[in-house]
């Protein structure tokens, strides 16, 4: 099963990827049930690289460690769990940036590895991550569609 949410976005390509590429700072504001983000190792966004974050789906605290695992700029991020357990059921996360003549559309892709069964069982949890990534995609928008923002 693939969770997918896309945002068309009224910005640049080069501006949803920087975006990205700072997520250190930009992690809080993008979600208010984001709770921190971190590089572990590499130097930012760049194949290979460690991060953890935190944030809350559903009430529930989630804590996870990716390593990115293909980045190419203005175009794709790719991550995937670096617990074997967590792989198994979700083994890759991405983001693919589109551009079109108004900006880009970004659509967020999360594959989950469940049966029909496992689907139903988790339909609510499954539900909440799709709400979460709606609102993701659309507060990255405000964000960055925001003239301030634009100007530093």
């Amino acid at each position: 099963m693939i969770l997918e949410e896309t945002t068309q976005v009224n910005a640049s390509p080069g501006e949803v990827y920087h975006f990205f590429e700072t997520m250190d700072v930009n992690y809080q504001r993008w979600h208010p049930d984001h709770i921190v983000f971190r590089w572990n190792t590499g130097d930012g966004l760049e194949q290979g690289a460690i991060a953890s974050f935190e944030e809350r789906i559903a009430g529930k605290r989630q804590k996870k460690t990716v390593q990115f695992t293909e980045v190419v700029p203005d175009r794709y991020i790719e991550f995937k769990p670096t617990s074997r357990l967590v792989g198994i059921l979700m083994p890759l996360i991405s983001f693919t940036i589109i551009p079109h003549e108004n900006g880009c559309d970004l659509t967020q892709r999360i594959k989950v590895r469940t049966g029909p069964i496992g689907a139903w069982l988790n339909r609510r949890e499954f539900n909440a991550v799709r709400v979460h990534m709606r609102e993701e995609g659309e507060n990255l928008k405000t964000i960055l569609e925001t003239d301030e923002v634009r100007a530093a």
